[in-house]
């Protein structure tokens, strides 16, 4: 039996469906779109149904290595950016050249089945300091568990983001 088969109870399937709702939303959001449509700006932010998936993609990778203990040197705060460093973020919630809708929910499933491995896995109650951040003070530690919650609370916010952007483009709902 593979990890993905184990059959978990309890606090981890909990997580497990908090999680795969929320995916599930996010996704249903995007059914049925073209790659231009997945990329197109329909409120007033930068944001995009595709830029949308991908960041939540990336969000979940770095929150899952982080939750096994794989640590990033942190950056020195900057205190100008460059437009380069603007255009870098702003790529991060838009489909850029050679990026596909179908090719970010591809790898948005493959980490989401990493994730969920890590549920399954992983000891909740271990805790790890939160990396330095301007708006984060030094010796804050998170559980396992508490990151497993903020992956799904990411998911669920920007899930919402996702819906409104929807909507303005063909008026399809997620819910209602």
């Amino acid at each position: 039996m593979t990890t993905s088969e184990q059959v978990v109870s309890g606090e981890r399937a909990d997580i497990l469906e908090f999680l795969g709702k929320h995916r599930y939303f996010l996704r249903h959001t995007a059914q049925g779109l073209s790659d231009e449509q997945a990329n197109t700006r329909s409120t007033v932010s930068a944001l995009t149904v595709g830029g949308l998936i991908k960041h939540v993609s990336a969000v979940e990778q770095h929150w899952a290595e982080f939750a096994q203990g794989i640590s990033k040197p942190s950056t020195p705060e900057e205190t100008e950016f460059t437009p380069e460093m603007i255009a870098e973020w702003e790529n991060n919630f838009r489909l850029t050249d050679g990026e596909t809708l179908a090719g970010v929910l591809a790898e948005y499933e493959k980490v989401a089945a990493a994730t969920d491995d890590l549920v399954r896995t992983l000891d909740l109650d271990t805790r790890y300091e939160l990396p330095a951040a301007p708006w984060q003070p030094p010796g804050v530690f998170w559980s396992v568990r508490r990151v497993f919650f903020h992956i799904a609370a990411e998911t669920a916010q920007h899930s919402g983001h996702a819906d409104i952007i929807r909507e303005s483009i063909d008026g399809q709902k997620t819910m209602g």
